[in-house]
């Protein structure tokens, strides 16, 4: 058997796939004022308890839909949110009371969710908090959580045994890899160990024996790098901003993944008004993907179990335009470093058809200059409606502005005057 340690999932689906489907919830769906609500409003837990733990009732929960959301929106892989800093739990654990099968939705809510999303053809992943605000073990510290600044804070954590909670985590993970089908994601979420010692890193999560079984457990599964580890990660996680490239470690280039909100918090927020745009959320899986990214776009369902108009808008926008243009996102990645990208555009790349695709994320007025490409690409064609687009502009405009430019080795690309009703319009080239 490989050492644990340097054991490596596999993402040869996850660099081709590059768009998934984040969900976070739990019972704060139901105060609908950010995930973090016991944090930011300081509810202490019998609080919190008695106001959302036997009220959490999602009669209208249907994983079908949920699954039929993100299969039509392009997505091919699913995370979904088993456990937040809250503590409760989406599934029948036998490791713990907090769970939905005690709640009024009286049943196991993950495993046919994931059972959904498997028949439309996509990839399930687990996303399981580290932090357990309401686990009698769990050590209370002065950074997060809704007893961070409570003046009893030490005497709270008398008789609490950090061991113990580490144990527990091993053993609910063993049941979600053992239980619950194929994972083919884990996502652990996180540690924020201090300077001072103090946080909680590694050794407060006993990390080396929470991977190793893990990959006792699922040799191939994909961990993310939250663990406060130097090893046994497969991919970086930037979080809620656009990397400026292709994310390396040590030097070298490593898969990575962006996990982004529709809004401004993972969990069902009623009041935010901060959602992106269709536009918006295309530009920056585009842009991902032309730095050799994955995108992992979150739903905040509601307490009744449904994913709101606003991210339905979302997902049904961003599925208009993946179904003419996914070809430029499955199986692409940065293009090569010979190829400069033109002005207000991203550049990806299929390898294996040789394919560049050009996505204007600003529309050029008559033509697109594509240096060093002029010797390289034998066709050209908007992806949207696979019309040809005539390589190398001769009118007598184009003869100025290539005498202007002064590049020999530049192609000039001629294009209508108006942008193609798409939003994002992106240029399939055919290279040698």
């Amino acid at each position: 058997m490989s050492d644990y340690k340097t054991q490596r999932g596999d993402t040869s689906w996850f660099t081709h796939d590059r768009l998934g489907l984040f969900i976070h919830w739990g019972l704060y769906s139901l105060p609908a004022r950010h995930e973090w609500v016991r944090n930011n409003e300081n509810i202490p837990t019998e609080t919190y308890d008695a106001n959302y733990f036997g009220r959490f009732d999602p009669d209208h929960f249907d994983p079908d839909a949920w699954a039929d959301a993100a299969f039509r929106a392009g997505m091919k892989y699913v995370v979904v949110t088993a456990k937040h800093h809250e503590g409760f739990c989406l599934w029948d654990t036998q490791h713990s009371d907090y769970k939905a099968t005690n709640t009024p939705a009286r049943r196991d809510l993950l495993k046919p969710l994931l059972e959904a999303f498997r028949k439309r053809g996509l990839r399930t992943g687990i996303y399981y908090s580290l932090i357990d605000w309401h686990h009698p073990d769990f050590l209370l510290d002065a950074h997060i959580g809704p007893y961070r600044a409570h003046p009893e804070r030490e005497q709270m954590n008398i008789g609490r045994v950090p061991s113990r909670y580490a144990h527990y985590m091993r053993d609910q993970l063993t049941e979600l890899l053992t239980q619950y089908g194929d994972i083919d994601v884990l996502w652990c979420d996180f540690s924020y160990p201090k300077p001072d010692g103090s946080g909680k890193g590694h050794a407060d999560w006993e990390s080396d024996e929470l991977l190793k079984t893990v990959r006792s457990l699922r040799p191939t599964i994909i961990m993310n790098d939250r663990l406060n580890l130097d090893y046994g990660w497969d991919m970086k996680t930037p979080e809620q901003y656009q990397p400026r490239a292709w994310l390396e470690h040590a030097g070298k280039r490593v898969v990575w993944e962006a996990c982004q909100t529709l809004s401004g918090s993972w969990g069902y927020h009623r009041d935010e008004n901060t959602f992106k745009s269709v536009e918006m959320l295309l530009q920056m899986l585009i842009d991902t993907v032309s730095k050799g990214g994955n995108l992992l776009l979150n739903v905040g369902p509601t307490s009744r179990g449904e994913f709101d108009q606003r991210a339905l808008r979302s997902l049904a926008g961003i599925g208009s335009w993946m179904q003419s243009h996914s070809r430029s996102i499955y199986g692409c990645t940065a293009a090569p470093t010979d190829v400069p990208t033109p002005t207000d555009c991203r550049l990806t790349y299929n390898p294996e058809t040789h394919r560049l695709y050009v996505h204007c994320f600003a529309w050029p007025f008559k033509y697109l200059w594509l240096d060093g490409l002029r010797e390289r690409v034998k066709y050209a064609q908007f992806l949207h409606d696979g019309s040809e687009i005539v390589l190398e502009a001769k009118d007598w405009t184009a003869v100025q502005a290539r005498e202007t430019a002064g590049e020999a080795n530049s192609l000039l690309l001629e294009l209508p005057t108006l942008k193609p009703d798409v939003t994002v319009p992106v240029l399939e080239l055919f290279l040698d």
